[in-house]
C-alpha cells in the first residue's frame, strides 16, 4: 500500500464520525442556536412582531425591563414553584428509596406514581380546574373532615399560587421519581450485600449507600427543579392565565410579544431569564461538582 493510499485511508477514518454528525449539528444550529441568535438581536429592537420596520434601540429594552418593577416582581412567583420542587424532590427520593427494596406491589407503585408525568398538561389543567372549584372535589373531601366553607382556590390571590404549585409538584413527581430509582438501581447489588453481611440496615444503606450513590443524579433534579421554577408557563397559563396574581415570568414574556405586540421588550425577558438559568446552573456545579464516586 502507497503512502498517498494510506493518508488517504487515515483521513478517511477520522472524518467519518463527523460525517454522521452534519444531520444532527445542521438542526442544532438549525432550530436551537440560530433562534437564540435572533432573539438576542430582537432584543436590541423595537418591533411588534409584524411589520417590516424594526429600530435598533439597544439597550433600552433591559433597561425598562430592570426598571420596571411590575415586570421584575412577577419573579415572586417562581418562589412558590421553587418551594413545591424542593418538596417534590423529597417525596421523590424517599418513594424511590422505599420502592428500590423488595416491597409489595412496588410495580403497581411505580406505575401510579410515574402516569401523572404521561399526561398531557392541557389535560390536567382542566381535570384541575373542576378540582379546585368552588364546590368541587376538594372542598368536599374537606367538607367530610368538618371543612364546611367552599374556598376559591384559584380566584383568592393567598391560594392562588399555593393551588397552581401543588399541581405542579403531583404532575411531576413521576419524573424526580424515575430519574432517583434509576440512578438507585445502577448500583451493584453486590454492595447492598456486603452492607447486610457487615450489619449495615435500611437507614445505613440509605446514608452511606444510596445518597452517596446518586449525587449526579440528585445535582440535575435540583437543576431541573430551579430551572423549571423559573419556566413554569403550561399549568398557570391553562388554569388561571396569569390572573389574580398568578402571573409567572414566561406568561408575562408571552403576554408582551402576543398581547401587547413587544416582541422587543419579550425577547429581552427572555434572554434575561435564559440569564438567569445558566447563572442558577453553574452556581449550583460550582457548590456540587460532578465528581465520581467510588462506593467500593
Amino acid at each position: 500500500m502507497s503512502d498517498r493510499q494510506r493518508t488517504g485511508r487515515s483521513l478517511l477514518a477520522r472524518s467519518t464520525p463527523w460525517l454522521f454528525l452534519v444531520v444532527p449539528l445542521a438542526f442544532l444550529v438549525t432550530f436551537t442556536y440560530t433562534p437564540v441568535l435572533n432573539m438576542l438581536f430582537y432584543s436590541l429592537t423595537s418591533w411588534d412582531g409584524f411589520g417590516p420596520d424594526m429600530e435598533f434601540v439597544g439597550q433600552a429594552n433591559y433597561t425598562e425591563l430592570f426598571t420596571r418593577p411590575d415586570l421584575f416582581q412577577v419573579f415572586y412567583v417562581s418562589l412558590f414553584y421553587l418551594a413545591s420542587g424542593v418538596v417534590q424532590m423529597v417525596l421523590a427520593l424517599y418513594f424511590a428509596t422505599v420502592l428500590s427494596f423488595n416491597v409489595r406491589f412496588r410495580n403497581f407503585f411505580k406505575g401510579v406514581l410515574f402516569f401523572p408525568y404521561l399526561v398531557n398538561g392541557v389535560a390536567i389543567g382542566f381535570v384541575f380546574l373542576y378540582f379546585f372549584q368552588p364546590g368541587g372535589t376538594l372542598d368536599s373531601v374537606l367538607g367530610l373532615f368538618g371543612a364546611r366553607d367552599e374556598h376559591l382556590w384559584l380566584g383568592d390571590p393567598d391560594l392562588v399560587n399555593w393551588s397552581l404549585a401543588s399541581v405542579s409538584l403531583w404532575r411531576y413527581l413521576g419524573l424526580n421519581f424515575v430519574l432517583f430509582l434509576g440512578a438507585i438501581q445502577s448500583i451493584p447489588g453486590e454492595i447492598y450485600e456486603a452492607a447486610e453481611l457487615d450489619g449495615a440496615n435500611r437507614w445505613h444503606q440509605v446514608r452511606h449507600l444510596i445518597l452517596p450513590g446518586i449525587r449526579p443524579v440528585v445535582s440535575l433534579s435540583a437543576i431541573l427543579v430551579v430551572s423549571g421554577s423559573l419556566s413554569a408557563f403550561e399549568i398557570p397559563y391553562i388554569m388561571t392565565g396569569g390572573a389574580n396574581g398568578s402571573t409567572t415570568f414566561v406568561i408575562q414574556t408571552v403576554k408582551l410579544a402576543f398581547q401587547f405586540n413587544k416582541v422587543g421588550l419579550a425577547s429581552a425577558a427572555a434572554v434575561v431569564l435564559l440569564a438567569i438559568v445558566l447563572l442558577a446552573t453553574w452556581i449550583q456545579r460550582l457548590l456540587v461538582p460532578d465528581e465520581g464516586v467510588d462506593l467500593v
